[in-house]
């Protein structure tokens, strides 16, 4: 057996011939005729992963901002405001001299008409038109108060003599029925001038009463301040 030339000195197949073929690694392959090589233990082991560590993308956290991205809570967090802030006193402070300062400016506005500053209730271009209106109109409504004052020191006077009571009251009554005649030849008047000017649908519900309420206030008392005078009616 030792001097068999047949004999290989290893594991082996039988091949063509009864001849012994050694048969290992990729030449196994080749004799097999695979597409590929295929495992084996004698084949070397995969290559060791590189210790090094790749270099991060720009896109990665922590290149190019030094910081990472916060997420959408951290976000939010951030623009969220405490609803009780941390300095009452402070606070409270600011709000009022804020406060302070919207009220100077409205009462300079009251003074000197200024359309910016002025109340809700009084802003706009037709508003302006109906204190102007008024304004330039002797309205029986502005004398109705020292009118009446006058009246009640009559009567007070007066004493026990009914008939100068009487005297007083009656003129007292036809007193305050001349105003409310006046106010509604005002009323029916402005009335027909915001319509032509602003259109019917353009008069909103109160407008005729802010007009008829300014005409019983005493001219010097009229806030904001009367801009034109008697007779400059606007067009």
């Amino acid at each position: 057996m030792g001097g068999d030339p047949g004999v290989a000195a290893g594991p082996g197949v039988l091949g063509a011939g009864g001849a012994a073929a050694s048969v290992t690694g990729h030449e196994a392959t080749s004799g097999l005729d695979y597409p590929g090589p295929v495992f084996s233990r004698n084949r070397p082991s995969a290559a060791p992963a590189d210790p090094t560590p790749s270099a991060p993308t720009p896109g990665e956290h922590g290149v190019g901002k030094g910081h990472r991205t916060p997420t959408r809570k951290e976000a939010e967090a951030a623009r969220r405001h405490p609803l009780v802030p941390t300095d009452r006193k402070a606070a409270a402070k600011a709000e009022k001299a804020a406060a302070r300062e919207t009220r100077d400016r409205e009462y300079q506005a009251m003074q000197t008409g200024d359309e910016r500053y002025l109340p809700l209730r009084d802003k706009g271009p037709l508003r302006r038109y109906v204190r102007d209106h008024v304004d330039a109109r002797h309205n029986l409504g502005e004398y109705f108060l020292p009118v009446s004052i006058v009246m009640v020191v009559a009567v007070m006077l007066s004493g026990n003599n009914v008939t100068a009571g009487l005297v007083v009251i009656l003129v007292l009554y036809i007193a305050v029925a001349a105003t409310i005649v006046d106010a509604v030849i005002l009323a029916r008047g402005l009335r027909r001038r915001l319509h032509a000017k602003f259109g019917v649908g353009g008069v909103p519900k109160g407008t005729l009463m802010y007009g008829v309420l300014r005409a019983f206030q005493l001219r010097r008392m009229r806030l904001p301040k009367p801009q034109v005078g008697r007779g400059q009616y606007p067009s």
